[in-house]
């Protein structure tokens, strides 16, 4: 009776043997009786069909587990160490992570990780980004030895052959899988020559596509500054990446069509493009050459505008010559106003000083009238002569002439424009006459 223990040194004992004895550990069971506190710390009971065992997750270790939120009922595989509570005497697993098991704990993995990513917007259409015309180079991420590759190959060198391929590779099944993907899209981000990324796998089961539900590998890509096309799995498979990259292709072969345009189709295409063009600018020629001829028709002779400005220029001169009598007259009556004042009162000094000052005034008033005049001669020589350059008859002095058909009035410019026997008119400097078209000369 020496070896008298206490029940909590029993119960201690116990917890240093337990923690010695088993280490870590891997246990599976269905989740049951779960419990968060306000402390963080997510309590439940790791049953199976014929035992149980309690299980606490620390707050130190994050409340979400993996990927997803533990659930009653959620069957799952737990990397545990076995450890006991002394003040109640119980043993219990101190779970460090955890992983679903079977394909609805998957599923349901898979649909709590899409409604929270959702609920923060990397689904958002906003944050799509449209992918480049024409790019220069792809990366492609995927398995270098797969079938996807060799499909991608074979389908951007019929479409497009001078596009570039980096391929960066990964493996896309296992739990590896998705820090390689991520790593081999920095890698492609820090190359710095890539316009497009496609994340390429072939179709598997729920498990062989986990690492494309991966939350790091989404938050990677919705940081991406480079457009991603996802094309993971078959045209019904459905992945986190999917949503959250700016485009989602059902089949890696249609990741690759929708990454570069048909050449051929290209070329069609600008072909068309240069048939529109030249039809349309033989259009607008014709336009502006009957735009051409209608101003030809409303175009004034020349010589009338030199008639007018001489008829002006006339009527100008007119009134000045009147205005400068008038003024003259008008002077010379002050004059001998001024010269009967001063003969009244004999001013002799002041007399010749007025007629001084009047005689200078006089010329001042000449000399201003006749730089104004001729200032007005040589504008009106300019004008004449610029209104004489453009007149196009001015052109037939020179031994030119004008040749129109006779039926529609039409100038003829070359001689194809003509037929054998037609009656035309040709206007000379002076007169004009008919003539027939006996014989045609084209350069």
């Amino acid at each position: 009776m020496k070896d008298i223990l206490t029940v909590s040194q029993l119960n201690d004992n116990i917890k240093t043997f337990l923690e010695e004895a088993f280490g870590s550990l891997w246990v599976e069971g269905e989740v049951s009786n779960l419990r968060r506190p306000q402390s963080g710390h997510v309590y439940f009971t790791l049953k199976d069909d014929k035992s149980q065992i309690r299980a606490v997750y620390f707050r130190q270790y994050g409340t979400r587990v993996a990927k997803f939120d533990l659930e009653d009922g959620m069957k799952i595989l737990c990397r545990a160490r076995l450890s006991a509570y002394p003040p109640r005497g119980e043993y219990q697993l101190i779970v460090e992570s955890v992983e679903p098991q079977g394909v609805g704990a998957l599923q349901k993995a898979f649909e709590q990780l899409k409604a929270r990513l959702a609920a923060e917007g990397l689904f958002d259409k906003s944050h799509k980004k449209a992918l480049p015309f024409l790019p220069h180079r792809i990366g492609v991420v995927t398995s270098p030895t797969g079938a996807v590759i060799r499909d991608i190959l074979n389908i951007t060198r019929r479409r497009f052959p001078s596009v570039d391929i980096l391929i960066a590779p990964t493996r896309v099944q296992g739990n590896e899988a998705a820090g390689e993907i991520i790593s081999a899209l920095r890698n492609l981000h820090a190359c710095g020559k890539v316009d497009i990324i496609i994340i390429a796998r072939g179709g598997g089961s729920l498990e062989d596509l986990a690492p494309f539900n991966d939350e790091a590998l989404a938050r990677e890509i919705f940081r991406s500054s480079i457009p991603i096309v996802s094309a993971v799995g078959h045209e019904t498979d459905f992945t986190i990446c999917d949503f959250v990259a700016d485009l989602r292709a059902p089949t890696p072969s249609a990741a690759a069509e929708l990454a570069v345009p048909q050449r051929t189709e290209l070329q069609e295409s600008l072909y068309n493009l240069r048939q529109r063009l030249s039809v349309a600018q033989r259009r607008h020629l014709d336009d502006q050459k009957g735009r051409l001829a209608a101003l030809q028709a409303r175009f004034k002779d020349p010589r009338r505008f030199l008639v007018d400005f001489s008829i002006h220029l006339d009527d100008l001169r007119e009134r000045i010559q009147r205005s400068l009598t008038q003024r003259t007259q008008m002077m010379n009556s002050k004059l001998q106003h001024l010269e009967l004042g001063l003969q009244n009162q004999n001013p002799g000094k002041l007399v010749r000083e007025k007629r001084s000052f009047l005689n200078n005034l006089e010329k001042d008033i000449m000399s201003g009238w006749n730089h104004y005049l001729r200032d007005r001669e040589g504008r009106l020589k300019k004008i004449a002569a610029l209104l004489a350059s453009l007149n196009p008859l001015a052109v037939l002095q020179r031994g030119y002439s004008i040749t129109r058909r006779l039926s529609n009035g039409e100038i003829v410019r070359q001689a194809g424009e003509l037929t054998l026997d037609e009656r035309v008119s040709i206007q000379l400097a002076c007169g004009g006459i008919q003539a027939r078209v006996e014989k045609i000369q084209e350069e």
